[in-house]
Formats: C-alpha cells, structure tokens, sequence
C-alpha cells in the first residue's frame, strides 16, 4: 500500500524530533500502522535548516500554504505554535479536507470547540496527545483507556519549567527569583517565562484534560490561574516540616454544583507519588469510579518524547483515515450528537464557590495574644483548624527578632470563607506582612 504522506509546519525542536524518530523508526512504525508514513513535504521560514535536517529528498518550502494546497498530502502536522497564523493554517487544514496533528495546546485550549467542530463537519480528524505532557499518552488514556470509568477527578504536574524550579528550591533552599534565573541559564526556562511560572501554560493543558474528562466545551477563559512567582523558601521549608511538598498543579474535579478547573501552587503529602517527581518530569493522576487511582509519569517536554506523542497520532489516523467519521474516537471522547445537555452545560465553578484545605502563612508580631487573635477570627467563620505552628521569633529573623511566622493548616472551606478571613486577618495591626495562602490537596 502506498505511503501515507505527511506534510510538516514549522521543523523546529519538535518538528525535527518527528522527522527523525520516524525515519529511524519507519519499519517498526510501518508494522504498526499498516502502512508507511512519510513526511513528504515541510515548510520553514529557514529553508536552509530544514534542508540539512530533511535531506534532498523532501521538498522544503517557506511558505506554508503551499503545503496545504498540495492534493497528495493526507495529514498536516501543526509545529507553529501560538494563536495567530498557526489557528488560520489549522482551518485552512480541515477545509482542504486534510487531517491535522498538532502540539499547540494554547490554540486548541482558546479556540479548540471552534476547530473541532470544523473538523467534524469535514469529516476529518484533528489529534493533539502532543499538546499536554509530552511524551505521556495522558490523552488517550482519558479518551479510551478510561472510557468505562465516571472520572471524578484529574491532578497533574503538566509544566517541567515550574516543577524544576520547585524542586530546586527545596533542594538547595533557595527563594523564587535566584532559581528562575539558574533554570534559564541552564534552557529550562525561556528567556520570557511569563506562560510557565505564571501557571497559564498548564491551564491550557488542564483545560484540555477537563473537557475530555467531562465531556464539557474547552473554556479556558474560565479556569483559575495562579503560577509560582509569589512562593519563597520558607514556604517549601515549612511545607517540608509539616510532611508536604509543594507543587504547581492543574486540577479538574467533577462536583455536584459543576466542574472545577484549576491551576496553583498546592501542598501535597509527601507520601503521594506525584509529590516525588522532581526537575522537569511530569505526572498526571486520574481518579475513576472503577480504576480508582492512576499515574502517568514521564517527560513532558522534549525533542523526541513530544515527537513520540506526535507520530502515535500519525499513526492512529493511518489506521483510522478510511474508517466512517461517525465510527472514530472522538476529539473530546464523548459522541458530539449524543452528549446529554446537562453535562454540557455543567457550570465552571468561579473560583469563590471551591472547597478546599488550606496553609496560611503569617509574619506576626511576636507578642502576647497575638495567636489566640488570629486563631480566633479564623474558627469564628466556621473554619476548623488541623494544625497550628509558630516558630521562635530569632529562629525566623535572628537574635533580637521582634516578628515571627506562624503557620496554621485547615481543613476543608469554601473559598470565598477564606478569602474573607484573610481580609479581617490582613487587617490586623499584629500581621506585619502580605499573608501567604497556599491550597492544600491531600489526593485521596
């Protein structure tokens, strides 16, 4: 059978990853999709790159149209990235009647329900496993390995750059700042890390996640984002003391008054696998009614582990590309004219309507009574309590410190409880810094 020919946007990092991977692995490859997949085609605005990388075999252009109008390309694979002309090149894709792979998870996160339906109604397929963790096939797994379960919940360590510099922060007991910079000197980091430390690229990937999970429209524009910037070295000390670490997670949970989605720095008991992935790994747990508790765990970024999740795509829509368009898997798991309306219309819950535990942080004066106020404003709003730690006032700011910090963990409360009390408890005279909130999620 004639080969499945592939036509490739954009031959960067992961565009040469996916060349090279499939060449060195066309047979085996070959064997598994039942036919052969060859990249026939790529455009690069640095066309003299792309040739040393491709060879003379494959027809390199600058201009990426050009690959879409050529009738014997079968599947575009999407490596541009960003919402601009990679978006235009995606729909011009599905209209010309061409498969589309794609890694670009803040372009389907923001405009994913728009280019899936497209897809659908041109009887093509749009596939992404690339677009959250990597190398981890998290996708698959919630869309056909899981299909059985009711999932409850999904909580994943989905960005490498804000997990290495947490772990390096607890490592060598450094502040926030001093790591950033140590992480870019090294490539973990980009030069601009605005998406990763501040928690937006893994609310793109979490957004996904949640949709497939729960059969809801992709809605970043409704998910909760809080990044790392604002943690310090004494939070991943006191954290470590109380028998947690902290991690940056991507949360979606499936409630009675609808569906969480959420991104911030957690606690997590040190106990729980995914609070022992450190540098730049990833992890994604899934909760399901049957399965229970499952992990995935492995590079989320990468050359050639992002390549692997691009070609298994490949690879699916080789075998799937004659098959009925009503009789594949779905881009979001659920049937589209089955979906019940009440699931669809299942609310993202603001992030004042969540319950969850908390660990509050506070720089107090280290005087008399000073506990027995804040203590009190907190269990006077129906908070209850599960740990309280104060440290000497010289064991925090040396001989003759006149402040301290006390810690103080609670257990489940609403949101917008807490934010309350953080007001009153802000207002105080005796709290003589900004206070740090940080959710805690026990992962059960």
């Amino acid at each position: 059978m004639k080969p499945i020919q592939v036509g490739l946007l954009g031959i960067g990092t992961v565009g040469s990853g996916t060349f090279n991977v499939l060449k060195r692995n066309q047979q085996e490859i070959k064997r598994r999709a039942g036919r052969g997949i060859e990249i026939t085609m790529v455009a690069d605005l640095d066309m003299a790159r792309a040739r040393a990388i491709v060879g003379p075999d494959v027809t390199v252009v600058n201009d990426a149209r050009a690959v879409l109008a050529n009738p014997d390309i079968d599947i575009v694979i999407e490596l541009i990235g960003g919402y601009g002309i990679a978006k235009a090149l995606v729909l011009e894709a599905i209209a010309a009647g061409k498969h589309v792979v794609t890694a670009n998870k803040a372009l389907l996160a923001v405009h994913g329900t728009e280019i899936f339906a497209a897809a659908s109604a041109k009887g093509v397929m749009v596939a992404f496993e690339a677009a959250v963790a990597g190398g981890i096939p998290i996708i698959k797994a919630l869309r056909e390995g899981l299909t059985a379960n009711s999932i409850q919940w999904v909580a994943g360590i989905i960005n490498g750059t804000t997990n290495f510099i947490l772990s390096e922060m607890r490592d060598k007991g450094l502040d926030f700042d001093a790591v950033l910079k140590e992480a870019q000197r090294l490539g973990y980091a980009e030069a601009d890390p605005t998406f990763d430390i501040e928690g937006v690229d893994a609310a793109h990937k979490a957004t996904l996640m949640s949709a497939i999970a729960f059969g809801i429209p992709v809605q970043f524009d409704k998910a909760y984002i809080e990044g790392i910037t604002k943690l310090g070295a004494a939070d991943i000390r006191y954290a470590e003391q109380l028998g947690y670490r902290i991690k940056l997670l991507g949360i979606t949970k499936r409630t009675a008054r609808g569906v969480e989605l959420r991104v911030h720095p957690c606690l997590v008991p040190a106990k729980r696998l995914i609070a022992n992935v450190e540098g730049a790994m990833n992890a994604v747990m899934v909760q399901g009614d049957a399965v229970g508790t499952t992990l995935y765990y492995g590079k989320g970024a990468g050359s050639e582990p992002t390549a692997s999740a691009v070609i298994a795509d490949l690879v699916d829509i080789t075998r799937l590309h004659t098959v009925d368009p009503l009789n594949r898997v779905p881009h979001l798991a659920f049937q589209p004219h089955t979906l019940d309306q009440a699931m669809t219309d299942l609310p993202v819950l603001p992030m004042e309507e969540v319950v969850t535990s908390y660990y509050l942080r506070l720089r107090v004066a280290d005087e008399a009574g000073v506990l027995a106020r804040v203590t009190g404003i907190v269990a006077s709003a129906g908070i209850s309590i599960d740990a309280v730690l104060q440290r000497e006032a010289d064991e925090v700011g040396g001989e003759g410190a006149t402040s301290t910090d006390l810690i103080i963990l609670t257990h489940d409360t609403l949101e917008g409880t807490m934010n309350a009390v953080l007001a009153e408890l802000q207002a105080l005279p005796t709290v003589l810094a900004p206070i740090t909130r940080i959710r805690k999620e026990e992962l059960n």
